[in-house]
């Protein structure tokens, strides 16, 4: 096995196979991409309606906690991570959502990087999907990831866009084209009935390049550095634990950390990159002191609305054990059927009070009952909403337990920290029982389960916030690029003070998109890795 390439990717998710694709493309560099994780060969990743079983998979998943939440009754709040070739997006639930065109426009603001404005960010969402519905002014096509807009497999998801377009809520053709406001199809990432992971969509079909080494079970330890004559640090090399060795990589040009926003920051740490105090606290010889490093924690929270169906019209009943084991070979044979989904299939973008100036609250209809570990919430028929707050303002960190890279870091999200979070949420139930409360509903809607009837006054609602909200799973910017005290990347990834060393990933968002993440890690991604075939002049 070689020992010495040009680029060493950490991190084989979302962005590490974006990368290892695009720098692999030109033949002169060699290119190694380590993945802690086995690959993703499991059915469960394969089959989209499985997609909880991969997520709770102790195989795929790192099996990270977060520390007692204390504003919310000092839960722990499970946080998966894709421990797998693919990363998180062989576990997430493959809805394709870009964001707000604002979102971006304020990344160039917060960073003071023009060039992450949404003008600039958008050739390279066009780059990389193939949309179902074709290319446009603001779509792609032919581009490695199959984006779907779904056809409905349950009539009540045609119920729940009419009775939005019944109490004044517009109905868009398309919100990840000109317009994220109002309701329409949620897009998946799903090739023929088949999740579409940054695995499926670049790395297996360029697997064989003679170029690029893939190395599965291989953990990233930490990164180590040399210092030069004139005071700065150079990434030289990465130390893996591998095949019960410890193993030592050099890279000729650079090292790419794209291990997510958990991990990236605990091997910076443990290279003794990070905030001064805590290295030294945890006796880690200070290397570059950056305080931004796990910072700035972000993630969407979300709570959930619950009804009884009047009639036997949800999929609910495909909770029941021999109806899943049903669903499960018809998905086997065909690719088809009720496993060929996610079930997220409609869903829409609001404000959750008029001063805000672009929606902050994401609504995902579902048309079964299920609780959040997959399983049947009872044997009723019923359906959900799921209300996701997008752009919270309470903010966490990442640091490190132990100096032992096995030890998995302390993870403190602060949900709810701050009250406006809490009072937006609540926002988001009403809106969504005004949609419930529509005409098109009256043949439907049964009985209240969650929150229930009794749930109307302020504080009922936020004890029920506060005791049941959960994660979307979309924690980022712990290692956010920008010009101030607390930035730890320019924009183009690469981390201040260490020359060699670029990050790429969930990490550096200066602040969260308005929406699940896979789809904007994708693109920046993209639009990192044609800089450094830029910089390297190299054809990109």
């Amino acid at each position: 096995m070689e020992t010495a390439y040009d680029f060493i990717i950490i991190g084989a998710g979302s962005a590490g196979c974006v990368l290892a694709n695009r720098l692999s493309a030109d033949r002169n560099n060699q290119v190694l991409l380590l993945e802690a994780g086995p690959v993703d060969n499991s059915l469960f990743i394969s089959m989209p309606t499985a997609f909880i079983y991969a997520a709770t998979d102790q195989r795929f998943d790192w099996g990270y906690y977060g520390e007692k939440e204390p504003y919310i009754s000092d839960r722990l709040i499970h946080c998966p991570r894709g421990r797998v070739t693919g990363g998180s997006s062989s576990i997430n639930s493959m809805s394709f959502v870009r964001g707000h065109r604002r979102d971006f426009d304020r990344w160039a603001t917060e960073s003071g990087y023009d060039e992450w404005s949404y003008a600039q960010c958008l050739p390279y969402f066009k780059k990389l999907e193939n949309f179902s519905k074709g290319e446009n002014e603001f779509r792609g096509a032919g581009g490695p990831v199959n984006v779907l807009s779904p056809l409905f497999s349950n009539p009540l998801c045609d119920v729940f866009l009419k009775a939005c377009e019944q109490i004044g809520h517009p109905i868009s053709k398309d919100t990840n084209g000109r317009n994220q406001e109002g309701f329409a199809e949620m897009e998946q990432t799903i090739r023929n009935g088949q999740r579409e992971s940054a695995a499926s969509a670049y790395l297996h079909p360029i697997s064989s390049r003679p170029n690029l080494t893939i190395l599965n079970h291989a953990h990233t330890n930490r990164i180590g550095l040399t210092r030069q004559t004139n005071n700065t640090q150079v990434a030289q090399e990465v130390e893996v634990s591998y095949n019960g060795e410890i193993v030592f990589f050099k890279a000729h040009q650079e090292i790419i950390l794209s291990a997510g926003a958990i991990n990236t920051p605990q091997i910076l740490m443990l290279s003794g990159i990070g905030p001064a105090q805590h290295l030294k606290s945890m006796n880690i010889k200070v290397l570059r002191d950056l305080p931004g490093v796990g910072e700035n924690l972000q993630d969407h929270a979300e709570v959930s609305l619950q009804y009884e169906s009047r009639q036997p019209i949800t999929t609910t009943p495909y909770l029941k054990p021999w109806r899943k084991a049903m669903l499960g070979i018809q998905w086997l044979f065909t690719k088809q059927g009720l496993g060929a989904t996610n079930h997220f299939e409609v869903a829409g973008y609001v404000n959750s009070r008029d001063d805000v100036e672009h929606p902050d609250l994401q609504i995902v209809f579902i048309p079964l009952l299920v609780r959040r570990d997959g399983k049947a919430y009872n044997d009723t028929h019923g359906f959900q909403t799921t209300i996701s707050l997008l752009r919270p303002k309470s903010k966490g960190q990442i640091r490190l337990k132990e100096k032992d890279p096995n030890v998995a870091p302390s993870i403190l999200f602060n949900y709810l920290k701050e009250t406006q979070d809490l009072v937006d949420l609540k926002s988001g139930i009403a809106k969504s029982r005004a949609i419930f409360s529509a005409p098109a509903f009256q043949d439907f809607l049964g009985s209240e389960c969650e929150p229930g009837t009794d749930a109307v006054s302020d504080e009922a609602l936020e004890t029920y916030i506060r005791q049941t909200m959960g994660s979307t799973k979309h924690p980022s910017c712990t290692c956010k690029m920008g010009k101030d005290e607390l930035s730890v990347v320019d924009g183009s990834g690469r981390v201040n003070g260490v020359q060699r060393l670029r990050i790429v990933d969930a990490s550096i968002m200066p602040s969260i998109t308005s929406g699940n993440i896979n789809a904007p890690v994708l693109m920046l991604a993209e639009k990192i890795s044609a800089d450094i075939l830029r910089s390297n002049n190299q054809e990109i």
